[in-house]
């Protein structure tokens, strides 16, 4: 019976090893079993890779190498040739609202974020009944970590970012900083010391280069940090490249030749960045994050080029709906991705930042209502079709003329709201977009006015009206919105002008309150710090107040003079880009 036992196991050995070398391979996947299968996917639930997202300041279509060899960052084309380029990217016209798309996921119109930028004075910020990226990555496991700019307002401990789901946070709270100060102003004699450590402020680092000290913290996070212990969200929102334009000197001189000042320090200010971004990369290598890492780059808006930012040869700039202002410069750079060293031309917003990335660390989109964005890793990675086929870029009903000088009823619209669409390959501007110059590289920054004087002639001498208030592209033969087909495509923009109408539904009350006098800096030690108390009743903003300080005549009368002195302040610090005035 041994002997028989023997054959029989031998037997059957000779079997399995036969079936092994014939079976054909469709029956032999069927075959195998399934804990194979499930050992594949695991690895992606319990080991959901490092997400590392760098956000610029104002770095336009035409600051970086790949798309201008002007402009040297061997590091971040070198990134993005290796990994996705992507070509058709979307950001909001300005800080603030790009900052609270990418961390909520919602369009402005759904955060009463729609006009303009929340700046220092002004007692608003994020939602509090809205959750945030990080949040939801921190349930998914992750340890969240920010550095750089916030600018989505402090008036209060609970806007901080350590109460909206970072763990860290050591950066600036306003929108403007010195680069070696630290300095922040609200207008002349109301400036205060900005930057902080978690909720305090981070005294003594005068002198320090800003884009050096927060490359230096996030290295030193990375370094502290255990890759394998847990997963690790790193928000690397850098002030570069915005105004003031502060180069160290050794970076101006590989750009010596070219003739204009301001163009010269803002792309030595590029080339820091691009140095920090090596840095970071190194970093990542060097700890044992890179296998399993996601880095996203993406500027925040365009740039102004009267500042030396360059969108060429896209048309506006920073604070307009044109092109120029709400096209990004963006890749991810992975080795997840299955398809590397190519460019995506799929439509994508800062939107779906949000639901992708908490996807992709396995976290749970459906507790997040609301959502404006779409999980679009599908077609970052393996160049699926973008399920994005449409962007609201924003509805401001603030911004239009006073009453008296409105626009066409077209239909189901008033075209004199400032308004901007995209659906398909369709966009519709309505109201004031901004002006809408196409500036190449090299202007001399003493030129403004007379180049928005020749756009407005040349506006005029091809028939189009003072009072034009609609406008119409096909961005996919268009790029660069030369011709305006809103006359020629009444169907289109009868369509266009019913998706604004339906999204117009959905909006929440703007927000837009008057600057708080507590807020001053001088009453707080030097820095802009929170001022409100948390036992303090919160205000009833998002069930539509909107205050913009007509009720308040009285109160205001002794600071009125001074906020008429601050007009033109604020105008040369292009801080509220979305007022035609600039």
């Amino acid at each position: 019976p041994a002997a028989n036992m023997q054959a029989a196991a031998a037997a059957a050995l000779a079997l399995s090893a036969l079936s092994v070398l014939l079976c054909p391979d469709f029956l032999c996947a069927l075959r195998s079993p399934k804990p194979n299968q499930s050992d594949e996917a695991e690895p992606k639930q319990k080991n959901p890779p490092h997400i590392i997202f760098i956000l610029t300041d104002d770095q336009g279509f035409n600051d970086i190498g790949y798309h201008n060899p002007n402009i040297k960052t061997p590091t971040l084309d070198k990134l993005a040739a290796e990994g996705v380029r992507l070509e058709n990217y979307y950001v909001q016209p300005i800080c603030t609202p790009s900052r609270s798309q990418l961390i909520t996921g919602r369009y402005q119109i759904h955060t009463g974020l729609q006009h303009s930028i929340i700046r220092p004075s002004q007692p608003s910020c994020l939602p509090s009944n809205m959750d945030t990226l990080p949040e939801r990555l921190r349930e998914a496991g992750y340890t969240t970590h920010m550095v750089g700019k916030w600018h989505l307002g402090f008036y209060r401990r609970a806007c901080l970012p350590t109460r909206k789901g970072f763990d860290t946070f050591f950066g600036s709270l306003t929108g403007s900083v010195d680069y070696y100060s630290y300095g922040s102003c609200d207008g002349p004699g109301l400036c205060g010391y900005d930057l902080h450590d978690d909720e305090g402020v981070a005294w003594g680092q005068e002198g320090k280069y800003s884009t050096t000290l927060f490359t230096q913290r996030a290295r030193k996070i990375l370094e502290i940090h255990d890759p394998a212990d847990r997963p690790l969200f790193l928000l690397f929102s850098l002030q570069a490249v915005h105004t003031p334009l502060q180069p160290p000197k050794p970076y101006i001189y590989p750009y010596r030749d070219m003739a204009n000042v301001a163009r010269r320090k803002f792309a030595a200010m590029v080339s820091t960045v691009d140095e920090a971004v090596r840095n970071l990369t190194y970093a990542l290598r060097k700890y044992g994050y890179y296998k399993n890492s996601v880095i996203i780059y993406s500027t925040d808006n365009g740039a102004q080029p009267f500042t030396g930012g360059s969108n060429w040869p896209l048309r506006g700039r920073k604070g307009t709906y044109w092109e120029g202002g709400v096209r990004g410069v963006a890749f991810v750079h992975s080795p997840l991705l299955k398809r590397r060293r190519r460019i995506s031309k799929d439509l994508l917003h800062i939107t779906d930042w949000f639901p992708t990335l908490v996807s992709l660390a396995g976290g749970n989109i459906s507790q997040s209502r609301g959502l404006d964005g779409f999980d679009v890793w599908p077609t970052i990675s393996e160049g699926k079709e973008s399920p994005r086929q449409e962007i609201l870029h924003n509805i401001d009903p603030l911004h239009k003329p006073p009453q008296g000088n409105s626009g066409n009823l077209k239909g189901v619209w008033d075209t004199s709201v400032q308004a901007a669409i995209r659906v398909g390959d369709w966009k519709l501007l309505t109201g004031d977009p901004g002006h809408g110059d196409w500036v190449p590289p090299q202007v001399l920054p003493t030129l403004p006015g007379r180049w928005w004087n020749l756009e407005r002639t040349l506006s005029s001498s091809r028939g189009s009206s003072a009072h034009k208030d609609i406008w119409l592209f096909n961005i996919a033969h268009d790029p660069y919105e030369r011709q305006d087909l809103s006359d020629q495509r009444p169907d289109v923009v009868q369509r266009l002008l019913a998706r604004l109408a339906y999204y117009n539904q959905t909006a929440v009350p703007v927000y837009f309150p008057p600057d708080d006098p507590r807020a001053n800096p001088g009453e707080h030690g030097g820095a802009w710090v929170p001022w409100v108390d948390e036992d303090e009743e919160e205000e009833s903003k998002y069930q539509g107040v909107y205050k913009k300080g007509r009720n308040n005549k009285k109160k205001r009368k002794k600071i009125k003079c001074r906020l008429c002195k601050l007009k033109s302040f604020f105008l040369k610090l292009n801080t509220r880009m979305m007022s035609n005035r600039i």
